[in-house]
């Protein structure tokens, strides 16, 4: 038998043929042999009594959670339920009906919440897999969203630093300037970084806090687009979407956005990249306030470039400068960072003009200085994509249709084009078509963007990252041919191809 161990020891008095001990012994022996079985057992009880409250309570979180999670998938089915009705029709009546149809998906998917504007917005970068007017449709739903309350605002900020507001900010603006779908961000005067340590001078800053209840709901949301995706992928007609690898695709993108903390990671990274350019910048993250609902960081001055896009006349140098530094970032992330920001719309682009005196405008004119904002959707491609995609960046360029119809047939790991040949023969017909006296009128963008379409047409399969990078491409084209007409992205990025030490040069481009 096995005996308990007691801090008294045993001790055994010896009478002829038998074996004793001093009877208290025994019954001290005894007393605590009991109440160790009593304490064990209690203990025992306790612990089985807490196990069964945690499952208890997580029976009932569950049952709560499903309930709610098939009010939110009936809600979205009576909500999508028109858009998916007309769908079938939207090109059987004309072009107004389709219109009214494509506007009917926009505010569909911006009533059903943050999950499906944002999808909405990566979906936009995907003309491999939607028709070209859906996209430009889509793109219109960087708009401003519902802004939360101030009293929200405090309270998560106050509970992701531990302190009181008045204890971190010279002066906090209770209206938001800007509102997202993720976050909405408000202006103030940091004093204090670091408790007890007041700053030389206040910091202008601006606080992104995030809206409440994005979490659970953009959680919610993803189990039903993943439920559907994952029917689709059983459905023979919609199998070669692959929906389920682009939602798992589109989730990590997702969860980038909601965290404020990787944004913060990301911009540390963009200001590492461009520390020797001194015409580009991007807002500064001011650790250690820097949490996953909340993201501090230095306020930047300036105008939307969509000023200078936006207007007819004036600014020519301005333009141009602005075209061409736009360019040179954007291809310096692609071809030397391999790390791209990926939402590159006017909306995140600040414009400043320093302001010289009259006497000296005519030896140095104004050179603009461009601010990059919300980086919190970037891009890294793997060796091989990067390899590829430089390479059909150089077929097409080079109007090389066959070359670039097998380098497309390589921007995806699992590639289900039902009929590659067919595939390669039209785009080797349309680039040859291209390169006739005819077909040179097509600017080299243009080119893209048939391509992009033949791509979808014949069901060919090209990873998210690659495809973003693409329609990234195509959005800075977009905005820089308006700023300076005669300025060609692709055949800078062709002239910069053909050499062979490309790098450098855009590396210390504006350094």
């Amino acid at each position: 038998m096995n005996y308990p161990q007691c801090s008294a020891s045993w001790r055994f008095m010896e009478v002829p043929g038998v074996l004793a001990f001093s009877v208290g012994e025994l019954a001290w022996a005894q007393k605590a042999w009991a109440d160790g079985n009593f304490y064990s057992s209690r203990n025992g009880l306790l612990m089985q009594a807490e196990a069964g409250s945690l499952y208890f309570s997580s029976v009932i979180f569950s049952i709560i959670e499903g309930f709610i999670l098939v009010l939110r998938a009936a809600y979205l089915s009576i909500l999508f339920l028109p858009a998916i009705l007309l769908a079938p029709f939207a090109d059987s009546f004309g072009l107004e009906f389709r219109k009214r149809w494509l506007r009917v998906v926009h505010r569909t998917l911006e009533r059903a919440g943050p999950a499906f504007i944002k999808w909405g917005q990566w979906a936009a970068t995907r003309p491999d897999l939607f028709p070209k007017d859906l996209c430009l449709e889509l793109t219109k739903l960087h708009t401003k969203a519902p802004a939360h309350s101030f009293a929200y605002s405090k309270t998560t900020i106050e509970k992701a630093f531990g302190r009181k507001l008045s204890e971190i900010f010279e002066y906090f603006e209770e209206k938001p300037v800007a509102s997202g779908s993720i976050a909405q961000v408000h202006r103030a005067s940091l004093r204090f970084a670091y408790p007890g340590q007041q700053l030389k001078k206040p910091i202008e800053v601006a606080v992104k806090v995030r809206h409440p209840g994005v979490g659970d709901s953009i959680r919610r949301d993803f189990m039903i687009i993943n439920l559907v995706a994952r029917i689709s992928s059983l459905t023979p007609g919609l199998s070669w979407l692959r929906l389920d690898e682009s939602v798992r695709q589109f989730a990590v993108f997702m969860m980038s956005q909601v965290d404020l903390s990787r944004e913060a990671a990301h911009l540390s990274r963009f200001i590492y990249n461009f520390r020797r350019w001194r015409d580009v910048s991007f807002p500064r993250p001011l650790y250690p306030l820097v949490h996953p609902s909340v993201l501090v960081e230095t306020f930047e001055q300036g105008e939307s470039v969509s000023r200078y896009i936006d207007e007819l006349e004036g600014n020519t140098r301005i333009k141009r400068d602005l075209a061409h530094i736009g360019t040179h970032a954007l291809l310096k992330m692609l071809l030397v960072d391999n790390f791209i920001h990926a939402d590159m719309h006017p909306g995140n682009i600040l414009v400043r003009v320093p302001h010289t005196k009259r006497s000296r405008k005519k030896i140095f004119r104004p050179k603009p200085h461009v601010i990059f904002l919300d980086v919190g959707m970037t891009v890294e491609l793997s060796k091989s994509d990067r390899a590829n995609l430089l390479e059909f960046f150089k077929a097409v360029a080079l109007r090389d249709g066959r070359t670039a119809a097998e380098c497309t047939l390589k921007l995806s790991q699992h590639q289900g084009c039902p009929n590659p040949k067919a595939f390669i023969e039209e785009l080797e017909r349309t680039f040859t078509f291209w390169g006739t006296s005819e077909g040179d009128i097509f600017h080299p963008v243009e080119c893209m963007h048939q391509l992009l379409e033949q791509v979808r047409r014949h069901r060919v399969n090209v990873d998210g990252n690659v495809c973003t990078v693409l329609v990234t491409i195509l959005v800075l084209e977009g905005w820089q041919r308006k700023l300076d007409p005669d300025f060609d992205i692709m055949n800078t990025l062709k002239t910069l191809l053909l050499k062979e030490d490309w790098a450098q040069p855009i590396d210390y481009y504006f350094s």
